[in-house]
């Protein structure tokens, strides 16, 4: 706008000046016509003057002319500035209607721009003249020269002026939205549970309703682990009666029927009200849980458990790692992996955290968890069937056959992966990846 602005303020200035130097120059041509139509005692129709010391300096650039169009060959009297040379025509150059005359821009005798005014007088029997004035324009563009100058020096500082006040506006007027955009961060990492603080009117009801949506979230995730607890406990004792009442006549092939029809039941309420407990739990905002003392904790745990065996587990968690999620969901997942480790290795375990962007550009990071066991591990075929519900390779060890296809599902809700693979040291990898904080 400054630029457009400058543009036109800048043209009008030279029309203003150019009417100027018009308006000087339309006082020696009236002052010319004069002379012409009135001439003196001796009947001399041509000025050898008029008062202006430059049209006697020789090629000063202020010029005039006059020529006799109604003879055979046309005469024509210039002043003393002129020398030897002629001013050319404006034949072309519209007529002004407030002076009667023409005027623009022509070549002079040293090739400067000169302004020319001209204009046609028809004195009857006395003849027809073209008069002619013309001074040099180097004054109409040292003028705009002048003008444009101070003009862009002002509107520069005007536009830092400007800047300035747009910077500062802009940083000061909004940075409740930065305060808002930060406290959604410090929700999202964990750090804190709400906005809080006070607000300008015109961002508070953003703070309030987003306060607001944060609560309900909460309120529905506890209303739906309520219910699923209540559908569990609902469940399991119509399910024991109908298992004890079969398992009481354990002959009659209609009992066997029920007890296995019961067992199928319950696995499928299990599995279906843990995905629903794991979905509510999911889907709380802000949870953040550090993985060290969680491994920590659980190879305790599982050291004692399979002291009998001699099992050693190796242990490598940076104290940065964080995972965003419930402390829970971390413990079910990483004890069911070491736990299934355990169970098939000969005598070692290693677990090892990193913590990991996947990209240069990325602001997340993630959280790698590997879990490694010399036993005999397993083959393309057979890892692609111990992630299914249920599904159990070898039915002398312990369990349900549920406890890896919950990671697979558990980690999928908190959108990471599982992926099983050769450990260096001879047996199952298992690799779980989750979102870090």
């Amino acid at each position: 706008m400054l630029v457009v602005a400058g543009i036109v303020l800048s043209s009008l200035n030279r029309d203003a000046a150019e009417r100027s130097f018009d308006r000087r120059l339309n006082v020696y041509l009236r002052t010319l016509v004069a002379d012409v139509a009135t001439p003196d005692e001796a009947g001399e129709r041509f000025p050898q003057s008029l008062g202006e010391p430059l049209f006697e300096l020789p090629l000063s650039g202020w010029y005039w002319q006059v020529t006799r169009l109604d003879t055979a060959r046309p005469e024509v009297r210039s002043s003393r500035s002129l020398w030897d040379s002629t001013l050319p025509h404006l034949d072309d150059a519209p007529l002004s209607p407030a002076a009667g005359a023409r005027q623009g821009y022509v070549q002079g005798p040293e090739d400067q721009t000169l302004r020319l005014v001209e204009r046609t007088i028809d004195l009857g029997d006395e003849g027809r003249f073209l008069v002619a004035v013309a001074g040099d324009a180097v004054e109409i563009d040292e003028e705009t020269r002048r003008f444009d100058r101070a003009l862009a020096t002002t509107f520069a500082v005007l536009g830092f002026v400007l800047l300035l006040i747009t910077t500062f506006q802009v940083r000061f007027g909004l940075a409740p939205l930065n305060r808002i955009s930060a406290g959604l961060a410090a929700i999202r990492s964990g750090a804190a549970e709400r906005l809080e603080g006070s607000f300008p009117i015109e961002v508070a009801p953003l703070a309030r309703e987003t306060n607001a949506l944060i609560e309900a979230n909460r309120e529905i995730v506890t209303r739906a682990r309520t219910h699923v607890g209540n559908l569990a406990h609902a469940l399991k004792t119509p399910l024991s009666v109908m298992m004890n009442e079969a398992s009481a006549n354990p002959d009659n092939p209609l009992a066997t029927k029920v007890r296995e029809q019961t067992d199928i039941m319950r696995d499928q309420v299990t599995h279906h009200l843990e995905r629903a407990r794991l979905a509510a739990r999911v889907a709380v905002i802000g949870t953040v849980t550090e993985v060290r003392p969680v491994v920590f904790a659980l190879v305790r745990t599982m050291e004692k458990i399979h002291h009998a065996r001699g099992i050693s587990i190796e242990l490598d968690a940076p104290e940065n790692a964080r995972f965003r999620g419930e402390r829970q969901d971390l413990e079910e997942m990483i004890g069911n992996l070491v736990d299934n480790a355990c169970k098939w290795a000969q005598s070692r375990v290693a677990l090892e955290t990193f913590v990991e962007r996947p990209d240069i550009y990325s602001e997340r990071s993630i959280v790698r968890i590997v879990v490694d066991d010399d036993g005999p591990g397993l083959s393309p075929q057979q890892r692609e069937q111990v992630g299914r519900r249920g599904r159990r390779l070898d039915e002398a060890k312990p369990g349900t056959g549920l406890g890896l296809s919950i990671v697979v599902e558990l980690a999928s809700l908190y959108g990471g992966g599982l992926t099983l693979g050769t450990a260096p040291i001879g047996g199952l990898r298992a690799e779980l990846v989750l979102p870090g904080a």
